[in-house]
């Protein structure tokens, strides 16, 4: 595809903490269709990487735009490939917007949804014991939403 060699480089397997580390060297994740990355892109913008997505049909292509969402990031997601290659091309011409959207991850990482670990088990603490409580009336298992839990901080 006319890719120059020397570009591609393919790193050997190191601990995480050396991985995330090494992760913060990349200027965009660029995701897979039809599978997204799962725990890859977490890692990714774990580590402050934006992450650019094409939203699929079926789950596995759909992770990638969840934890976009989670991380206050929905302008990275696409719907087509066109688009996607779209905005590709645009992170690489306009280095501010994708500073930008860098800057949000570093900036967020404190308060996007997508890291806050004590509201995730705060909400499936809740879940629990709404199905314990259900259990305990003697209630048949059924759908429920957990009302929504707001960040402490």
């Amino acid at each position: 595809r006319g890719m120059a060699p020397e570009r591609l480089i393919f790193a050997a397997h190191v601990p995480h903490d050396e991985h995330l580390a090494r992760l913060t060297l990349a200027d965009l994740f660029l995701d897979t269709l039809p599978y997204n990355a799962h725990t890859t892109a977490s890692d990714a913008l774990w580590a402050g990487v934006p992450v650019l997505t094409c939203r699929g049909e079926a789950f596995p292509a759909r992770v990638a735009a969840s934890l976009l969402t989670a991380a206050q990031l929905p302008d990275l997601i696409t719907d087509s490939l066109g688009g996607y290659q779209a905005l590709a091309y645009r992170l690489v011409r306009e280095p501010a917007l994708l500073a930008g959207f860098k800057r949000h991850l570093a900036e967020g990482h404190d308060s996007a949804r997508l890291f806050d670990g004590a509201r995730y088990a705060r909400h499936i603490e809740a879940a629990y014991r709404t199905m314990h409580e259900r259990a305990s009336r003697g209630l048949p298992p059924e759908s429920f939403a957990v009302p929504a839990i707001p960040a402490q901080g």
